[in-house]
């Protein structure tokens, strides 16, 4: 596999190998000892796998408490995928990276616990799995505004096609009140 880091403290690429040929393919998803290597240490608790429309916005999701690190793929059609630093002592604290992850590229996303994590459907629909390392904990759940203008995410949305996003996304907060709460926890 390859693994390539990103602009993020500890966001990680990963493009495992596809052994394939007229009948299909094969790759490896997960293999403990080679990601360890790679710099994924902590150990996987929970598998989530959600399916979304073309058009549909998730995120940008965090937990304050227990805090889940994922990696991330897609099992059928594209997204934009996108990791938020939220970790106040990172140097990349504030900072976004994004990259298209699909079922044809085979790539995986490594998103540290602490970081905000979102992503917007590209085709007609997408299988999406996250592997966590700790448990859903929806009281300490944090959405940061998908749109916030001092993160400044460049989303991959046609011009006038909003995103379809859940309530919860509507309600995200800005940037500067989950910086005011990183600063108060200090």
């Amino acid at each position: 596999m390859e693994i390539e880091s990103t602009p993020l403290a500890g966001v990680t690429l990963i493009t495992p190998t596809v052994h394939g040929d007229s009948r299909g393919f094969f790759l490896e998803t997960w293999h403990a000892a080679r990601y360890v290597d790679a710099g994924i240490t902590l150990p996987f608790v929970q598998d989530n796998h959600s399916r979304s429309a073309r058009g549909i916005l998730r995120g940008l999701h965090l937990q304050t408490e227990q805090p889940q690190g994922k990696l991330v793929q897609v099992l059928a059609g594209a997204v934009f995928d996108v990791v938020v630093d939220c970790r106040k002592h990172s140097a990349s604290y504030g900072k976004w990276h994004g990259v298209t992850l699909s079922a044809e590229n085979h790539q995986q996303l490594w998103v540290p616990p602490g970081c905000a994590h979102g992503f917007y459907v590209l085709s007609d629909y997408t299988d999406f799995l996250y592997k966590c390392t700790d448990y859903y904990r929806p009281e300490s759940e944090v959405t940061l505004a998908w749109n916030d203008p001092h993160i400044g995410v460049e989303w991959s949305i046609p011009a006038n096609e909003p995103p379809q996003l859940s309530d919860k996304d509507h309600q995200g907060i800005s940037w500067a009140e989950l910086d005011a709460r990183n600063h108060a926890a200090l």
